[in-house]
């Protein structure tokens, strides 16, 4: 895979803290990006024990963290249009198309969008 960074989405994170090593061959030494929408997703899960909840903030810490702006709020838009999606979902295929990264997701829902580079990852 070329380019250096990578856009991440809930449930690959999520795999890696379950210790894919799959996930952390293909993210290691690369830029993570990650939507604001991930952040709520991670620290508001309602069963996160506090041990888990320091290893989340330590790998959040090291992710690029994209908050919403013009841009991903037309692409959202967009998106929830054209493919009726899940509005987290919406948002987060939005800031996609805004970074213009490959969007790894184990999430099929986002494999008919085709406004974004989309690695779909099947365990």
């Amino acid at each position: 895979m070329s380019g250096n960074n990578l856009f991440l989405d809930t449930n690959i994170i999520l795999y890696l803290f379950s210790g894919d090593r799959t996930i952390a061959n293909l993210i290691d030494e690369k830029q993570i990006y990650i939507s604001f929408i991930t952040e709520l997703e991670l620290l508001g899960y309602k069963e996160i024990q506090d041990n888990e909840l320091g290893k989340i903030n330590t790998f959040l810490s090291e992710c690029k963290i994209i908050n919403i702006n013009s841009t991903i709020k037309n692409n959202t838009i967009f998106i929830k249009r054209k493919y009726s999606l899940m509005l987290p979902d919406c948002i987060i295929a939005g800031t996609s198309m805004f970074l213009g990264f490959p969007l790894i997701t184990a999430d099929r829902d986002f494999k008919n969008i085709n406004e974004i580079n989309l690695i779909l990852y099947e365990k």
